[in-house]
C-alpha cells in the first residue's frame, strides 16, 4: 500500500542513524564559515566601515518585525556588519494620530504588529522605501506576497553595486507563462541573487526567544548563504542550509493551503485524525507539485524545517488555520476579507490568495484531477462548495 510506505520513508527517515543530530549540524555548519567571516571574528574587533555589510529589512508586520528582532541582535555584535538595521514600514497613522514609524523609533517597538517586544536600540524605521534600502548591501524581504510586485517595480533601477537578497515571503505570481517564485521575481526584477527562509516559525513564539528552527534554501555560492545563517541564528533560532531554493520556498508556499484545510476540519470538530489525514495528504500534494514544477527539488527537503516541520506548526497555531476555522464555525457565511479584517488587526492572509494561485497553476496545466485537496480548498474558499466538501472526495495517486 502506498499509504503504508509514505509513512515507512517517513519514519525510516526521522530514525536514521547515519543522520546527524540537529546539535551537530549547527556545530558542523559554524565551523564550515566562510574564512573572510572567521577571519573579521578573529580579529580585533575592527572593522573597515566600506567592508561592513548594511542591512535592510523590507517589511515591517508581525514576521518582518521578528525578523528586524533577530538581525539587528545579531549586526551590532558581529564586526563585518553595520550596527544599524534599517527596516522599511509601510506608513500608518494610529488610532492615537502618530505615525507609526515614529513610534517605533521612539519606542523601539512595532506598537500594532509586535506590541510588547522590543526590537533592538540598533533597528531604525523608515516610511521611505528607496531611502531604507540605500546603501544596503544585504536586503531581506519579508511582506505579503501580494505586495512584492509592486515592491520590486518601485526598487527597479534603485539597487546597485554587489547586492544579496534573502526572502521570507509565502506566496507566488501566477503569469501568463507559469508560476514564478517570489525569489525570481526578485531576482528578474532586480538583479540580485535571491536566498528564502522558511519554516516552522510562528512569529510571536520567536519573539519571546522560544526555541525554533528555519531553513535557508540557495543555489550557486555557499559563501552568501553562510553570511545569511550567521546573520539569522541565535541560541533561540537554529537555521540551516539548503542547497535547494525552488523546494524550500514552495515548501513555504504551499503549507499555507494545507493550513486552510485544517481550519476547515477544526471549525467543523472533526478531530485530530482527520487533522492528521488532512495534513499527511497536504504534504504528499505539496511534494508532488513541487517535483512537477521543479524537478530538481530535493526529497530531503521535505523533512526539513521548511517541510514537514511547518505543515505541523502552520495546522496547529497558524493564523491561516485560525481564520479558516472561523470560516468554517460560519457555515461559509462569512467571507475571508471580512474576518481577516476582524481577526487579524491589518495582517495578512497568505493561504486563501495562494489557494486561487494554486488553483490557477493546476487549471491552466490540466492537473486539478491530481491535487483534489489543492482543488477542493480553493473552491470551498471561493463558495463553490461548502466546508464539509473537505473530506468529501476520493483521494487519487500520483
Amino acid at each position: 500500500m502506498r499509504l503504508r510506505s509514505f509513512f515507512f520513508s517517513i519514519f525510516s527517515f526521522s530514525h536514521s542513524p547515519s543522520l546527524p543530530s540537529s546539535s551537530s549540524r549547527f556545530s558542523s555548519l559554524s565551523a564550515a564559515m566562510s574564512p573572510a567571516l572567521e577571519k573579521s571574528r578573529q580579529g580585533n574587533g575592527e572593522c573597515n566601515e566600506v567592508s561592513k555589510s548594511k542591512v535592510t529589512v523590507v517589511g515591517s508586520g508581525n514576521w518582518g518585525s521578528v525578523a528586524a528582532k533577530l538581525i539587528a541582535s545579531n549586526a551590532i555584535k558581529l564586526p563585518s556588519f553595520h550596527d544599524e538595521v534599517r527596516m522599511w514600514v509601510f506608513e500608518e497613522v494610529l488610532p492615537n494620530g502618530e505615525k507609526l514609524t515614529d513610534v517605533i523609533n521612539k519606542t523601539n517597538e512595532n506598537v500594532k504588529y509586535l506590541p510588547g517586544i522590543k526590537l533592538g536600540r540598533n533597528v531604525v524605521a523608515d516610511p521611505d522605501l528607496e531611502n531604507a534600502v540605500k546603501e544596503a548591501n544585504m536586503l531581506v524581504f519579508v511582506t505579503p506576497h501580494q505586495f512584492m510586485d509592486g515592491i520590486c517595480k518601485k526598487l527597479d533601477g534603485k539597487i546597485t553595486g554587489n547586492v544579496e537578497a534573502i526572502s521570507l515571503v509565502k506566496g507566488m505570481e501566477v503569469k501568463k507563462e507559469g508560476p514564478c517564485m517570489i525569489s525570481s521575481l526578485i531576482s528578474k526584477q532586480l538583479g540580485i541573487n535571491c536566498c528564502v527562509l522558511m519554516g516552522a516559525n510562528i512569529a510571536n513564539e520567536i519573539a519571546v526567544e522560544k526555541f525554533s528552527e528555519a531553513t535557508v534554501g540557495y543555489k550557486g555560492s555557499r559563501e552568501i548563504v553562510e553570511t545569511w545563517v550567521q546573520l539569522f541564528s541565535t541560541p533561540y533560532f537554529m537555521v540551516t542550509p539548503v542547497h535547494d531554493v525552488e523546494g524550500v520556498e514552495l515548501c513555504g508556499t504551499l503549507k499555507n493551503v494545507v493550513a486552510i484545510a485544517a481550519g476547515f476540519v477544526d471549525g467543523l470538530e472533526m478531530g485530530n485524525n482527520t487533522k492528521a489525514a488532512i495534513m499527511r495528504i497536504g504534504l504528499r500534494e505539496m511534494k508532488a507539485l513541487s517535483k512537477l514544477l521543479f524537478p530538481s527539488v530535493k526529497d530531503s527537503t521535505f523533512f526539513e524545517s521548511c517541510g514537514v516541520a511547518d505543515v505541523i506548526t502552520t495546522c496547529l497555531g497558524g493564523r491561516n488555520r485560525r481564520v479558516a476555522e472561523a470560516f468554517a464555525k460560519s457555515g461559509g457565511k462569512r467571507s475571508f476579507d471580512e474576518l481577516e479584517a476582524e481577526m487579524l488587526q491589518g495582517q495578512k492572509l497568505q493561504g486563501v490568495s495562494t489557494a486561487r494561485e494554486v488553483y490557477e497553476v493546476l487549471n491552466h496545466c490540466g492537473w486539478l484531477e491530481m491535487f483534489p485537496l489543492f482543488s477542493t480548498v480553493h473552491q470551498i474558499c471561493t463558495g463553490r462548495l461548502q466546508p464539509e466538501a473537505i473530506v468529501q472526495y476520493r483521494e487519487n495517486k500520483l
